[in-house]
Protein backbone atom coordinates (compact mmCIF):
# COMPACT_ATOMS: atom_id res chain seq x y z
CA UNK A 1 0.00 0.00 0.00
CA UNK A 2 1.64 3.41 -1.15
CA UNK A 3 0.87 6.16 1.24
CA UNK A 4 0.58 10.19 -0.06
CA UNK A 5 0.11 13.40 2.14
CA UNK A 6 -1.33 16.48 -0.13
CA UNK A 7 -1.15 19.37 1.84
CA UNK A 8 -3.21 22.24 0.51
CA UNK A 9 -2.65 25.65 2.29
CA UNK A 10 -5.02 28.58 1.62
CA UNK A 11 -5.75 32.00 3.24
CA UNK A 12 -8.33 30.72 5.68
CA UNK A 13 -7.46 27.09 5.89
CA UNK A 14 -5.08 24.55 5.73
CA UNK A 15 -6.69 21.15 4.29
CA UNK A 16 -4.58 17.69 4.56
CA UNK A 17 -5.52 14.73 2.57
CA UNK A 18 -4.03 11.51 3.12
CA UNK A 19 -4.06 9.18 -0.20
CA UNK A 20 -3.88 5.31 0.42
CA UNK A 21 -3.28 3.82 -3.28
CA UNK A 22 -4.32 7.08 -5.01
CA UNK A 23 -8.16 6.77 -2.80
CA UNK A 24 -8.84 9.52 -0.19
CA UNK A 25 -9.31 8.21 3.20
CA UNK A 26 -8.91 10.79 5.60
CA UNK A 27 -9.51 14.71 5.45
CA UNK A 28 -8.74 17.33 8.13
CA UNK A 29 -9.16 20.92 7.95
CA UNK A 30 -7.54 23.40 10.36
CA UNK A 31 -8.35 27.28 10.20
CA UNK A 32 -5.04 29.08 9.91
CA UNK A 33 -6.57 32.13 12.36
CA UNK A 34 -8.79 31.51 15.35
CA UNK A 35 -10.33 28.02 14.97
CA UNK A 36 -6.80 25.81 14.77
CA UNK A 37 -6.45 21.87 16.05
CA UNK A 38 -6.64 22.15 19.84
CA UNK A 39 -6.21 18.68 20.87
CA UNK A 40 -3.08 18.18 22.81
CA UNK A 41 -3.02 21.78 23.97
CA UNK A 42 -2.28 22.20 28.02
CA UNK A 43 -3.85 25.54 29.49
CA UNK A 44 -3.52 27.23 33.18
CA UNK A 45 -7.10 27.62 33.78
CA UNK A 46 -9.39 28.26 36.57
CA UNK A 47 -12.32 26.80 37.82
CA UNK A 48 -15.67 28.27 37.46
CA UNK A 49 -18.45 26.30 39.03
CA UNK A 50 -18.40 22.97 40.74
CA UNK A 51 -21.39 20.65 39.49
CA UNK A 52 -21.50 17.86 42.68
CA UNK A 53 -24.39 16.61 40.55
CA UNK A 54 -22.38 15.55 37.74
CA UNK A 55 -19.47 14.99 40.10
CA UNK A 56 -17.44 17.58 37.34
CA UNK A 57 -16.67 21.03 37.25
CA UNK A 58 -16.49 23.57 34.55
CA UNK A 59 -13.53 25.41 33.53
CA UNK A 60 -12.18 28.54 31.80
CA UNK A 61 -9.32 28.68 29.40
CA UNK A 62 -10.60 31.06 27.34
CA UNK A 63 -12.92 29.56 24.98
CA UNK A 64 -16.84 30.94 24.38
CA UNK A 65 -18.23 28.43 26.43
CA UNK A 66 -16.28 26.68 29.75
CA UNK A 67 -14.47 23.92 29.13
CA UNK A 68 -16.04 20.26 31.47
CA UNK A 69 -13.96 18.48 33.51
CA UNK A 70 -14.84 15.35 34.91
CA UNK A 71 -13.81 13.44 38.18
CA UNK A 72 -12.98 10.42 36.64
CA UNK A 73 -10.47 12.66 33.95
CA UNK A 74 -8.72 14.12 37.21
CA UNK A 75 -6.43 11.66 37.24
CA UNK A 76 -4.64 9.21 39.92
CA UNK A 77 -1.87 11.61 40.36
CA UNK A 78 -4.35 14.91 40.69
CA UNK A 79 -2.73 15.96 44.06
CA UNK A 80 0.94 15.62 43.19
CA UNK A 81 0.25 17.81 39.92
CA UNK A 82 -1.82 20.62 42.06
CA UNK A 83 0.70 20.64 45.00
CA UNK A 84 3.48 20.90 42.37
CA UNK A 85 1.44 23.62 40.59
CA UNK A 86 0.96 25.35 43.84
CA UNK A 87 4.82 25.68 44.88
CA UNK A 88 5.54 26.94 40.89
CA UNK A 89 2.79 29.75 41.23
CA UNK A 90 3.56 30.74 45.05
CA UNK A 91 7.76 31.26 44.56
CA UNK A 92 8.24 32.68 40.74
CA UNK A 93 11.89 33.08 41.28
CA UNK A 94 13.08 29.58 41.58
CA UNK A 95 11.99 26.98 39.24
CA UNK A 96 10.42 23.60 41.12
CA UNK A 97 12.46 20.43 39.52
CA UNK A 98 9.77 17.25 39.20
CA UNK A 99 12.48 14.72 40.00
CA UNK A 100 13.31 16.33 43.45
CA UNK A 101 9.25 16.48 44.04
CA UNK A 102 7.57 13.28 46.04
CA UNK A 103 4.77 12.18 44.88
CA UNK A 104 1.49 12.11 46.93
CA UNK A 105 -1.07 8.87 47.46
CA UNK A 106 -3.47 8.56 44.15
CA UNK A 107 -7.07 10.63 45.19
CA UNK A 108 -9.71 8.14 45.59
CA UNK A 109 -11.48 6.78 42.57
CA UNK A 110 -14.73 7.05 43.99
CA UNK A 111 -14.33 10.18 45.06
CA UNK A 112 -16.31 13.62 44.79
CA UNK A 113 -15.32 16.62 42.83
CA UNK A 114 -16.40 19.00 45.77
CA UNK A 115 -13.55 17.66 47.71
CA UNK A 116 -10.60 18.42 45.21
CA UNK A 117 -11.88 21.55 43.63
CA UNK A 118 -13.31 24.98 44.62
CA UNK A 119 -14.44 27.29 42.71
CA UNK A 120 -12.02 29.88 41.30
CA UNK A 121 -8.67 27.86 41.76
CA UNK A 122 -6.16 27.34 39.38
CA UNK A 123 -6.04 24.32 37.42
CA UNK A 124 -3.36 22.66 35.24
CA UNK A 125 -5.48 20.82 32.22
CA UNK A 126 -5.37 19.88 29.16
CA UNK A 127 -8.03 19.81 25.81
CA UNK A 128 -9.00 16.11 25.28
CA UNK A 129 -11.87 17.20 23.21
CA UNK A 130 -12.70 20.24 21.14
CA UNK A 131 -15.73 21.91 21.31
CA UNK A 132 -18.59 19.74 19.58
CA UNK A 133 -21.97 21.33 18.60
CA UNK A 134 -23.21 22.84 21.77
CA UNK A 135 -20.62 21.91 24.06
CA UNK A 136 -17.77 22.98 25.25
CA UNK A 137 -13.75 21.37 24.93
CA UNK A 138 -13.53 17.97 27.61
CA UNK A 139 -10.64 18.55 29.62
CA UNK A 140 -8.44 15.93 31.67
CA UNK A 141 -6.38 16.86 34.25
CA UNK A 142 -4.01 13.63 33.12
CA UNK A 143 -1.24 15.71 31.33
CA UNK A 144 0.51 13.68 28.53
CA UNK A 145 3.05 15.21 26.28
CA UNK A 146 3.08 12.94 22.77
CA UNK A 147 6.12 12.58 20.51
CA UNK A 148 6.54 10.12 17.35
CA UNK A 149 7.98 7.16 20.12
CA UNK A 150 6.70 7.91 23.06
CA UNK A 151 4.49 9.87 25.65
CA UNK A 152 5.65 11.41 28.45
CA UNK A 153 3.16 11.43 31.63
CA UNK A 154 4.42 13.73 34.66
CA UNK A 155 3.85 12.31 38.39
CA UNK A 156 3.74 8.77 36.89
CA UNK A 157 6.56 6.40 36.96
CA UNK A 158 4.19 3.66 34.79
CA UNK A 159 6.22 2.30 31.83
CA UNK A 160 3.03 1.17 28.87
CA UNK A 161 4.08 -0.83 26.27
CA UNK A 162 1.31 -0.33 22.76
CA UNK A 163 -0.85 -3.28 22.65
CA UNK A 164 -0.63 -3.47 19.01
CA UNK A 165 3.13 -4.87 19.56
CA UNK A 166 2.85 -8.08 19.59
CA UNK A 167 6.40 -9.59 20.57
CA UNK A 168 7.15 -10.24 23.93
CA UNK A 169 10.60 -9.92 23.62
CA UNK A 170 10.38 -6.89 22.36
CA UNK A 171 7.88 -5.52 24.67
CA UNK A 172 10.22 -6.62 27.28
CA UNK A 173 13.31 -4.88 26.04
CA UNK A 174 11.12 -1.82 25.40
CA UNK A 175 9.93 -1.74 28.94
CA UNK A 176 13.28 -2.51 30.48
CA UNK A 177 15.30 -0.06 28.34
CA UNK A 178 12.86 3.30 28.90
CA UNK A 179 12.76 2.26 32.44
CA UNK A 180 16.36 2.23 32.93
CA UNK A 181 17.18 6.16 31.00
CA UNK A 182 13.53 7.55 32.15
CA UNK A 183 13.94 10.75 34.91
CA UNK A 184 12.09 10.31 37.78
CA UNK A 185 8.55 11.26 38.14
CA UNK A 186 7.81 10.25 35.09
CA UNK A 187 5.91 7.79 32.98
CA UNK A 188 5.76 7.28 29.88
CA UNK A 189 3.96 5.28 26.98
CA UNK A 190 5.75 3.23 24.22
CA UNK A 191 3.90 3.69 20.74
CA UNK A 192 3.71 1.41 18.09
CA UNK A 193 6.26 2.95 15.75
CA UNK A 194 9.04 2.26 18.50
CA UNK A 195 8.95 -0.79 17.75
CA UNK A 196 12.33 -1.80 16.65
CA UNK A 197 14.34 1.47 17.60
CA UNK A 198 17.55 1.84 19.03
CA UNK A 199 18.17 3.12 22.07
CA UNK A 200 20.05 6.69 20.98
CA UNK A 201 16.50 7.35 18.63
CA UNK A 202 14.28 7.02 21.93
CA UNK A 203 16.73 8.45 24.22
CA UNK A 204 17.02 11.60 22.07
CA UNK A 205 13.32 12.19 21.61
CA UNK A 206 12.57 11.40 26.24
CA UNK A 207 15.06 14.45 26.38
CA UNK A 208 12.71 16.35 23.78
CA UNK A 209 10.00 15.78 25.80
CA UNK A 210 11.28 16.32 29.17
CA UNK A 211 12.28 19.75 27.54
CA UNK A 212 8.84 20.55 26.42
CA UNK A 213 7.98 19.90 29.97
CA UNK A 214 10.66 21.88 31.62
CA UNK A 215 9.55 25.33 28.97
CA UNK A 216 5.88 24.49 29.73
CA UNK A 217 6.67 25.02 34.01
CA UNK A 218 8.73 28.29 33.48
CA UNK A 219 5.33 29.26 31.39
CA UNK A 220 3.53 28.46 34.14
CA UNK A 221 5.99 30.80 36.13
CA UNK A 222 5.19 33.77 33.69
CA UNK A 223 1.88 33.18 33.67
CA UNK A 224 -1.08 36.04 34.86
CA UNK A 225 -4.27 34.51 34.91
CA UNK A 226 -5.57 31.76 32.05
CA UNK A 227 -2.24 31.32 29.95
CA UNK A 228 -1.74 28.25 26.86
CA UNK A 229 0.99 26.84 28.42
CA UNK A 230 2.19 24.17 25.94
CA UNK A 231 0.35 23.86 22.60
CA UNK A 232 0.03 20.99 20.61
CA UNK A 233 2.06 21.12 17.17
CA UNK A 234 -0.17 22.01 13.79
CA UNK A 235 -2.16 19.39 12.28
CA UNK A 236 -0.22 18.38 9.56
CA UNK A 237 2.96 17.95 11.66
CA UNK A 238 0.76 16.30 14.17
CA UNK A 239 -0.64 13.98 11.42
CA UNK A 240 2.81 13.16 9.88
CA UNK A 241 3.71 12.33 13.91
CA UNK A 242 1.02 9.53 14.03
CA UNK A 243 1.18 8.10 10.57
CA UNK A 244 4.39 8.45 8.95
CA UNK A 245 5.55 5.30 7.80
CA UNK A 246 7.88 3.18 5.51
CA UNK A 247 4.69 3.65 3.09
CA UNK A 248 5.02 7.10 2.16
CA UNK A 249 6.14 7.61 -1.22
CA UNK A 250 5.17 11.61 -1.47
CA UNK A 251 4.24 15.02 0.57
CA UNK A 252 3.08 17.42 -1.89
CA UNK A 253 2.62 20.45 0.32
CA UNK A 254 2.00 24.15 -1.69
CA UNK A 255 3.25 26.71 0.68
CA UNK A 256 6.84 27.39 1.01
CA UNK A 257 6.63 27.92 4.84
CA UNK A 258 4.32 24.64 5.66
CA UNK A 259 6.72 22.99 2.94
CA UNK A 260 10.46 23.78 4.68
CA UNK A 261 8.90 22.50 8.45
CA UNK A 262 7.13 19.29 6.95
CA UNK A 263 10.93 18.55 5.40
CA UNK A 264 12.55 19.71 8.45
CA UNK A 265 10.85 17.69 10.77
CA UNK A 266 10.49 14.75 7.99
CA UNK A 267 14.30 14.81 8.23
CA UNK A 268 14.40 14.93 11.86
CA UNK A 269 12.17 11.47 12.34
CA UNK A 270 12.80 9.64 8.91
CA UNK A 271 16.55 11.30 7.20
CA UNK A 272 16.34 9.21 4.32
CA UNK A 273 12.86 9.89 3.71
CA UNK A 274 13.57 13.84 3.76
CA UNK A 275 13.04 13.92 -0.29
CA UNK A 276 9.75 12.41 -0.79
CA UNK A 277 8.36 16.51 0.69
CA UNK A 278 7.86 18.12 -2.50
CA UNK A 279 6.53 21.78 -2.85
CA UNK A 280 3.76 21.89 -5.61
CA UNK A 281 3.89 24.92 -7.50
CA UNK A 282 1.62 24.62 -10.54
CA UNK A 283 -1.03 26.60 -11.54
CA UNK A 284 -3.87 23.96 -11.11
CA UNK A 285 -5.26 23.68 -7.83
CA UNK A 286 -3.02 20.84 -6.05
CA UNK A 287 -6.22 19.13 -4.56
CA UNK A 288 -7.51 19.24 -8.45
CA UNK A 289 -4.27 18.08 -9.74
CA UNK A 290 -3.93 14.76 -7.41
CA UNK A 291 -8.05 13.83 -8.04
CA UNK A 292 -8.98 14.93 -4.37
CA UNK A 293 -11.94 17.43 -5.34
CA UNK A 294 -14.03 15.03 -7.29
CA UNK A 295 -13.38 12.41 -4.43
CA UNK A 296 -14.46 14.95 -1.99
CA UNK A 297 -17.72 15.77 -4.22
CA UNK A 298 -17.95 12.34 -4.27
CA UNK A 299 -17.74 10.97 -1.09
CA UNK A 300 -19.60 13.58 0.91
CA UNK A 301 -23.49 14.02 1.56
CA UNK A 302 -26.14 12.07 2.31
CA UNK A 303 -25.51 9.30 -0.47
CA UNK A 304 -22.63 8.01 -1.59
CA UNK A 305 -22.22 5.15 -4.14
CA UNK A 306 -19.48 2.66 -3.78
CA UNK A 307 -19.88 -0.36 -6.20
CA UNK A 308 -22.21 -1.32 -9.26
CA UNK A 309 -24.68 0.93 -8.32
CA UNK A 310 -24.87 0.15 -4.62
CA UNK A 311 -24.47 3.42 -2.39
CA UNK A 312 -24.81 4.01 1.26
CA UNK A 313 -27.38 6.65 3.28
CA UNK A 314 -25.41 8.33 5.97
CA UNK A 315 -27.46 10.29 8.08
CA UNK A 316 -26.89 12.18 11.54
CA UNK A 317 -28.75 12.74 14.38
CA UNK A 318 -27.84 14.34 17.59
CA UNK A 319 -27.43 10.33 19.31
CA UNK A 320 -26.07 8.81 16.70
CA UNK A 321 -24.69 8.31 12.85
CA UNK A 322 -27.47 5.86 11.08
CA UNK A 323 -25.87 4.26 7.79
CA UNK A 324 -28.29 2.10 5.76
CA UNK A 325 -26.87 -0.57 2.92
CA UNK A 326 -28.76 -0.68 -0.58
CA UNK A 327 -28.30 -2.62 -3.13
CA UNK A 328 -29.27 -0.21 -5.57
CA UNK A 329 -29.83 -1.07 -9.21
CA UNK A 330 -27.27 -3.53 -9.22
CA UNK A 331 -27.00 -6.79 -11.59
CA UNK A 332 -28.02 -9.62 -9.34
CA UNK A 333 -25.68 -12.59 -9.07
CA UNK A 334 -26.68 -15.56 -10.53
CA UNK A 335 -25.76 -17.00 -7.43
CA UNK A 336 -28.90 -15.92 -5.66
CA UNK A 337 -30.39 -13.25 -3.52
CA UNK A 338 -28.11 -14.48 -0.24
CA UNK A 339 -24.94 -14.22 -2.25
CA UNK A 340 -26.05 -11.59 -3.47
CA UNK A 341 -26.63 -9.72 -0.09
CA UNK A 342 -23.04 -10.91 1.06
CA UNK A 343 -21.45 -9.46 -2.15
CA UNK A 344 -23.23 -6.25 -2.00
CA UNK A 345 -22.32 -6.25 2.16
CA UNK A 346 -18.66 -6.79 1.93
CA UNK A 347 -17.91 -4.09 -0.46
CA UNK A 348 -19.96 -1.81 2.36
CA UNK A 349 -18.01 -2.54 5.10
CA UNK A 350 -14.98 -1.45 2.80
CA UNK A 351 -16.47 1.95 1.79
CA UNK A 352 -18.14 2.29 5.68
CA UNK A 353 -14.77 1.91 7.22
CA UNK A 354 -12.88 4.57 4.56
CA UNK A 355 -16.40 6.91 5.28
CA UNK A 356 -15.61 6.39 9.22
CA UNK A 357 -11.77 7.82 8.41
CA UNK A 358 -12.64 10.88 6.03
CA UNK A 359 -15.84 12.21 7.56
CA UNK A 360 -14.00 11.22 11.04
CA UNK A 361 -17.95 10.18 12.70
CA UNK A 362 -17.44 9.03 16.34
CA UNK A 363 -19.96 8.42 18.99
CA UNK A 364 -22.48 5.51 18.37
CA UNK A 365 -22.48 4.34 14.46
CA UNK A 366 -25.11 1.84 13.55
CA UNK A 367 -24.95 0.08 10.35
CA UNK A 368 -28.32 -1.43 8.72
CA UNK A 369 -26.79 -4.13 6.21
CA UNK A 370 -28.54 -6.21 3.62
CA UNK A 371 -30.20 -9.27 6.01
CA UNK A 372 -28.45 -12.61 5.32
CA UNK A 373 -29.53 -15.44 6.57
CA UNK A 374 -26.62 -18.02 6.63
CA UNK A 375 -24.44 -17.51 10.61
CA UNK A 376 -21.40 -18.11 8.43
CA UNK A 377 -21.99 -15.21 6.08
CA UNK A 378 -22.72 -12.79 9.01
CA UNK A 379 -19.34 -13.54 10.80
CA UNK A 380 -17.88 -13.08 7.26
CA UNK A 381 -18.76 -9.63 7.07
CA UNK A 382 -18.20 -9.15 11.09
CA UNK A 383 -14.20 -10.16 10.51
CA UNK A 384 -14.32 -8.43 7.17
CA UNK A 385 -15.23 -5.13 9.14
CA UNK A 386 -13.08 -5.82 11.85
CA UNK A 387 -10.11 -6.43 9.50
CA UNK A 388 -11.26 -2.90 7.20
CA UNK A 389 -11.63 -0.75 10.51
CA UNK A 390 -7.71 -2.25 11.82
CA UNK A 391 -6.56 0.90 9.84
CA UNK A 392 -8.21 3.43 11.77
CA UNK A 393 -6.24 5.00 14.34
CA UNK A 394 -9.15 6.11 16.34
CA UNK A 395 -10.32 3.76 19.52
CA UNK A 396 -13.39 2.10 18.58
CA UNK A 397 -15.18 -0.96 19.24
CA UNK A 398 -17.52 -3.14 16.71
CA UNK A 399 -20.50 -5.54 18.06
CA UNK A 400 -21.36 -8.59 15.56
CA UNK A 401 -24.07 -8.65 13.65
CA UNK A 402 -28.01 -8.26 15.29
CA UNK A 403 -30.56 -10.72 14.40
CA UNK A 404 -31.68 -7.74 12.67
CA UNK A 405 -28.97 -7.35 10.45
CA UNK A 406 -27.98 -4.01 12.34
CA UNK A 407 -23.71 -3.31 13.27
CA UNK A 408 -23.37 -0.84 16.07
CA UNK A 409 -19.89 0.54 16.32
CA UNK A 410 -18.55 3.14 18.75
CA UNK A 411 -15.75 5.23 17.54
CA UNK A 412 -13.44 7.78 19.58
CA UNK A 413 -14.97 11.43 18.91
CA UNK A 414 -12.36 14.12 19.63
CA UNK A 415 -13.78 16.96 17.29
CA UNK A 416 -16.97 17.38 15.35
CA UNK A 417 -17.91 15.32 12.66
CA UNK A 418 -16.26 16.82 9.12
CA UNK A 419 -18.96 18.28 7.18
CA UNK A 420 -18.63 19.21 3.59
CA UNK A 421 -21.94 20.87 1.72
CA UNK A 422 -21.21 19.42 -2.08
CA UNK A 423 -24.54 20.80 -3.55
CA UNK A 424 -24.37 24.05 -5.03
CA UNK A 425 -25.80 26.98 -5.41
CA UNK A 426 -26.28 29.13 -8.63
CA UNK A 427 -23.54 31.74 -8.48
CA UNK A 428 -25.73 33.57 -11.05
CA UNK A 429 -29.49 33.61 -9.36
CA UNK A 430 -28.20 32.82 -5.95
CA UNK A 431 -31.41 30.03 -5.73
CA UNK A 432 -33.62 32.62 -6.83
CA UNK A 433 -34.29 30.30 -9.65
CA UNK A 434 -34.39 33.09 -12.54
CA UNK A 435 -30.80 34.49 -14.42
CA UNK A 436 -29.64 36.15 -17.24
CA UNK A 437 -29.29 33.65 -20.15
CA UNK A 438 -26.06 31.66 -20.04
CA UNK A 439 -24.45 32.79 -23.39
CA UNK A 440 -24.27 35.89 -21.67
CA UNK A 441 -21.87 34.59 -19.12
CA UNK A 442 -18.58 34.82 -21.18
CA UNK A 443 -19.76 38.71 -21.68
CA UNK A 444 -19.98 38.94 -18.00
CA UNK A 445 -17.04 37.67 -17.13
CA UNK A 446 -15.42 40.13 -19.67
CA UNK A 447 -16.93 43.19 -18.40
CA UNK A 448 -15.35 41.96 -15.05
CA UNK A 449 -11.82 41.87 -16.62
CA UNK A 450 -12.42 45.23 -18.24
CA UNK A 451 -12.94 46.56 -14.82
CA UNK A 452 -10.80 45.25 -13.09
CA UNK A 453 -7.94 46.50 -15.46
CA UNK A 454 -9.10 50.04 -16.29
CA UNK A 455 -10.48 50.99 -12.68
CA UNK A 456 -9.14 49.34 -10.62
CA UNK A 457 -5.88 49.13 -12.61
CA UNK A 458 -5.20 45.40 -11.15
CA UNK A 459 -2.54 43.54 -14.77
CA UNK A 460 -1.91 40.73 -12.85
CA UNK A 461 -4.57 38.59 -12.02
CA UNK A 462 -5.63 35.08 -11.99
CA UNK A 463 -9.69 33.60 -13.45
CA UNK A 464 -10.69 30.78 -11.61
CA UNK A 465 -13.60 28.72 -13.53
CA UNK A 466 -15.53 25.68 -13.94
CA UNK A 467 -13.57 23.23 -16.37
CA UNK A 468 -15.65 23.02 -18.61
CA UNK A 469 -15.64 27.06 -18.79
CA UNK A 470 -12.26 26.60 -18.92
CA UNK A 471 -12.09 24.57 -22.11
CA UNK A 472 -14.71 26.67 -23.85
CA UNK A 473 -13.21 29.56 -23.50
CA UNK A 474 -10.00 28.19 -24.73
CA UNK A 475 -11.17 26.07 -27.43
CA UNK A 476 -9.86 26.91 -30.41
CA UNK A 477 -6.81 28.49 -32.37
CA UNK A 478 -8.04 32.50 -31.96
CA UNK A 479 -10.05 31.53 -28.32
CA UNK A 480 -11.51 33.98 -26.44
CA UNK A 481 -8.88 33.43 -24.02
CA UNK A 482 -5.84 34.94 -26.43
CA UNK A 483 -8.56 37.71 -27.34
CA UNK A 484 -8.90 38.99 -23.80
CA UNK A 485 -4.79 38.53 -23.38
CA UNK A 486 -4.57 41.08 -25.84
CA UNK A 487 -6.98 43.37 -25.33
CA UNK A 488 -6.31 43.51 -21.35
CA UNK A 489 -2.69 42.43 -20.62
CA UNK A 490 -0.53 39.01 -20.77
CA UNK A 491 -1.07 39.20 -17.01
CA UNK A 492 -4.72 37.69 -17.70
CA UNK A 493 -4.75 34.03 -16.53
CA UNK A 494 -7.32 31.38 -16.54
CA UNK A 495 -7.44 28.04 -14.34
CA UNK A 496 -9.70 25.42 -14.00
CA UNK A 497 -11.06 24.70 -10.80
CA UNK A 498 -13.17 21.71 -9.78
CA UNK A 499 -14.16 23.22 -6.85
CA UNK A 500 -16.39 25.96 -8.33
CA UNK A 501 -20.12 25.45 -9.81
CA UNK A 502 -20.80 25.33 -13.75
CA UNK A 503 -21.06 29.15 -13.51
CA UNK A 504 -19.21 30.38 -10.49
CA UNK A 505 -15.89 32.04 -10.86
CA UNK A 506 -13.57 33.95 -8.62
CA UNK A 507 -10.60 36.28 -9.29
CA UNK A 508 -7.46 36.22 -7.55
CA UNK A 509 -4.75 39.02 -7.52
CA UNK A 510 -0.98 38.41 -8.36
CA UNK A 511 -0.33 37.75 -4.47
CA UNK A 512 -3.27 35.29 -4.47
CA UNK A 513 -5.95 37.13 -2.32
CA UNK A 514 -9.11 36.54 -3.79
CA UNK A 515 -11.23 39.47 -5.51
CA UNK A 516 -14.57 40.10 -4.54
CA UNK A 517 -16.33 41.37 -7.32
CA UNK A 518 -20.49 40.54 -6.17
CA UNK A 519 -20.92 43.88 -5.18
CA UNK A 520 -20.02 45.37 -8.66
CA UNK A 521 -21.45 42.69 -10.62
CA UNK A 522 -24.81 44.04 -8.40
CA UNK A 523 -24.52 47.67 -9.28
CA UNK A 524 -23.60 47.37 -12.88
CA UNK A 525 -27.21 45.19 -13.28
Amino acid sequence: MNSELVVDVQQSEVSIALLEDKNLVELNKEGRLSDSFSVGDIYLGKVKKIMPGLNAAFVDVGYEKDAFLHYLDLGPQFSSLQNFLKHTLSDRKKVPVITKKMILPDIDKNGTISEILTGGQDILVQIAKEPISTKGPRLTSEISIAGRYLVLIPFSDKVSVSQKIKSNEERTRLKQLIQSIKPKNFGVIIRTVAEDKRVAELDNELKVLVNRWDEAVIKIQQSRGITLICEEMGRTVGILRDIFNANFQSIHVNNETYYREIRDYVGLIDPEKKGIVKLYDDALPILDNFGITKQIKSSFGKTVSFKSGAYLIIEQTEAMHVIDVNSGNRSKSTKGQEFNALEVNMAAAEEVSRQLRLRDMGGIIVIDFIDMQEGEHRQRLYDHMREMMSKDRAKHNILPLSKFGVMQITRQRVRPAMYIDIEETCPTCYGKGKMMPSILFTDQLEHKIEYMVNNLKVKNFTLHVHPYVDSFIKKGFYSLYWKWKFRYGFGCKIIPSQRLGFLQYKFYDGSGNELDLKEEIETRA
